[in-house]
């Protein structure tokens, strides 16, 4: 069936123009960006596809961890369907920390951090190093990504750190990485890493609070194991 042959008022654009975007299923919101459908599924039909590469386990969120080439691989998703998804999802990204910074982030336990992160991570095939800077409220300042690795390896160094948080004025900070094996388990270099941060931080006035590694629905805390 085609779009043209859904009767007005069931419509996903009639809809959203009559009741507004709140009173819409993910599937035709998704549907509406999508636009126009193939020779074999309409827009509904492509949305339903997309939804299902990821469901039951994420459902709507996992448009934000879809690639390219996963996307491409629903007939009747070509490049420019699939790129305008990514940035849909990169947008949604991007508003939801927007927001979540603006309201004076304050974390109160490891799990926080880690939750904080856990959608942007357990997807990951490679390691994202993140750097979590506080004020002297213990307010977040900003996260920024210092690295992407390999597989098995990132590349933040206690250099890069500090320089990020000596420019955002930080008093305390917190790092943050993901393991894509999905064991948040710290390896020998993480515990490394940690300890010359920590020590590092002690000499200029700049606390380490934690180091979250972050594995698949799991995530370790170094402050926890007694590792700082």
């Amino acid at each position: 069936m085609k779009i043209k042959d859904i009767p007005n008022d069931d419509r996903p654009y009639e809809r959203c123009q009559r009741e507004g975007p709140e009173r819409l299923s993910d599937v035709e919101l998704l549907s509406i960006i999508i636009r126009t459908g193939s020779r074999d599924s309409n827009s509904l039909e492509l949305a339903a596809d997309i939804l299902a590469l990821n469901y039951p386990k994420d459902g709507i969120l996992g448009l934000l961890q879809l690639t390219l080439p996963e996307l491409m691989s629903i007939k009747g998703i070509g490049k420019v369907k699939g790129i305008q998804l990514l940035c849909v999802g990169e947008l949604s990204r991007r508003i939801w920390k927007r927001k979540t910074r603006e309201k004076k982030l304050i974390f109160q336990s490891p799990q926080e951090v880690a939750e904080y992160f856990q959608e942007d991570m357990r997807h990951a095939d490679q390691e994202l190093f993140y750097l979590m800077l506080f004020n002297t409220k213990q307010s977040l300042i900003r996260d920024i990504q210092l690295s992407k690795g390999t597989v098995n390896a990132s590349l933040a160094t206690p250099r890069e750190i500090f320089i990020e948080a000596l420019r955002y004025q930080a008093v305390s900070l917190i790092l943050v990485h993901n393991h894509p094996s999905g064991d948040p388990e710290p390896s020998r270099a993480d515990i490394a890493l940690t300890r010359r941060v920590a020590e590092a931080g002690q000499m200029i006035g700049i606390y380490l609070q934690d180091h979250v590694v972050i594995g698949e629905h799991s995530y370790v805390s170094m402050k926890e194991r007694g590792l700082i």
